[in-house]
């Protein structure tokens, strides 16, 4: 059997004797998404945070392609090949849609002492092919102040591409958006995952987009799993309906 790209075991972090994520295990595998939801406090940012190196964890491993990541630093761990977006869009305002692109890839190209110098020259051409991935090219030229915030979280999207990662990390992708966007955001990064075979671990409170767009469902609860399985059988299962979608008669 194949190894998955990502395999989370007997994960354990705890803030002042509370166990913000306790025991939790899953995988996902390359050009998968799925969701990881629950309500808030459930310890769903804790989890993303222990995987991309933000937090160490107390107990349990993090693997990457079968390499141990769970304690290392993030720029190492967004090295081997891990992105991240975040709830809140995070662009350079007062530069373009290509320039932020631009400025992406020359970091992860490590060459962040030329950005000065070279950012509205260097690696145009690339920076343009990951804005047509993400359908912004038509935008490149337009400073990100002025974006649509629905724009911009796709191009934030792009910049966490330019990284080249195995794995994706999407942490609320579309909050804040229009229910039209929300779909085309999330039908975007999944078209992309299955394209590129990049693995998504996305978070999200509309269960619209989590039944709509994901592979499987992983549901947390007090920092444990209670759940996991095709959105379908998630749906219906009782004790979600009770922890989580808030049916009293569960």
């Amino acid at each position: 059997m194949t190894e998955p790209l990502l395999a989370v075991t007997g994960l354990r972090k705890a803030f002042g004797g509370v166990a913000a994520v306790d025991d939790v295990s899953f995988s996902v595998a390359a050009g998968e998404i799925v969701a990881l939801i629950g309500p808030n406090g459930a310890g769903k940012s804790t989890c993303f945070n222990l995987i991309n190196g933000q937090l160490a964890p107390d107990a349990g491993s993090v693997r990457l392609g079968g390499t141990a990541i769970g304690g290392a630093a993030p720029r190492a761990i967004a090295r081997l090949g891990v992105g991240r977006t975040f709830q809140v869009a995070a662009t350079f305002a007062s530069m373009t849609v290509r320039e932020n692109v631009q400025l992406a890839l020359l970091a992860h190209a490590g060459a962040q002492h030329q950005i000065g110098r070279r950012a509205t020259t260097a690696l145009a051409a690339e920076a343009d092919a990951l804005l047509e991935q993400v359908r912004m090219a038509r935008f490149a030229d337009q400073g990100c102040a002025t974006l649509a915030y629905g724009d911009a979280k796709r191009v934030e999207l792009a910049l966490a591409l330019a990284n080249a990662p195995r794995l994706l990390l999407m942490d609320e992708p579309t909050a804040g958006m229009s229910p039209n966007s929300r779909n085309r955001m999330m039908q975007l990064a999944a078209d992309l995952a299955r394209q590129t075979r990049v693995a998504v671990l996305f978070t999200e409170h509309d269960m619209d987009v989590v039944f709509g767009h994901a592979d499987r469902v992983i549901v947390l609860d007090r920092g444990r799993i209670i759940a996991e399985g095709p959105p379908a059988a998630i749906r219906n299962e009782p004790r979600v309906r009770a922890v989580y979608l808030g049916d009293d008669e569960a």
